[in-house]
């Protein structure tokens, strides 16, 4: 039996930063191709680099909900909910349009989200579990929500052994 070509950490590291080196060799093709000359050209290739530009800040919003599973559950993200199928504790649901709070905290050594709706229902979901990148998306969909708070919280939560950060809350 042959082994794998590619080293295990290249491999890792380049299924972390796959969404961004795409984006990256989009931005790449599209300045290449606005260099060919011409103004056809130049507007294709703009429109391109702004696919591309696009793109790369969105997998870079994206990165820090990247991590490696070590949860177990599953988290799903479907029609406006947040669904939390947990494998040793009970999930739950939670609509996009009934959150009010979202706080970042860390339970027995593992980072929770804890996801508050306008009833007073609380869902932990751990940020480590299978899909839980899936909330980045989720989260852009709330109003006046600093992804940049957000990646900073999640930095923060792995740093500190009881860290609890309130990340987001419901303006009005």
């Amino acid at each position: 039996m042959v082994g794998p070509l590619v080293r295990p950490e290249l491999r890792a590291w380049t299924a972390r930063w796959s969404e961004a080196l795409v984006a990256v060799a989009i931005l790449l093709a599209g300045s290449w191709l606005a260099l060919r000359g011409g103004w056809f050209f130049a507007a294709l290739g703009a429109i391109a680099v702004v696919v591309g530009l696009s793109l790369l800040i969105g997998a870079l919003r994206r990165m820090p909900f990247r991590r490696r599973i070590d949860a177990p559950g599953l988290v799903e993200v479907d029609e406006g909910a947040i669904r939390y199928f947990g494998a040793s504790v009970l999930g739950g649901e939670i609509a996009l349009r009934d959150l009010v709070e979202i706080r970042l905290l860390r339970l027995k050594g593992r980072g929770h989200w804890r996801l508050r709706s306008a009833s007073g229902e609380a869902l932990l979901v751990p940020v480590d579990a299978a899909g839980s990148d899936a909330l980045a998306d989720a989260f852009t969909a709330l109003p006046d929500l600093d992804m940049g708070a957000v990646s900073a919280a999640l930095a923060h939560v792995a740093d500190q052994p009881d860290a609890v950060r309130t990340v987001w809350r419901r303006p009005g």
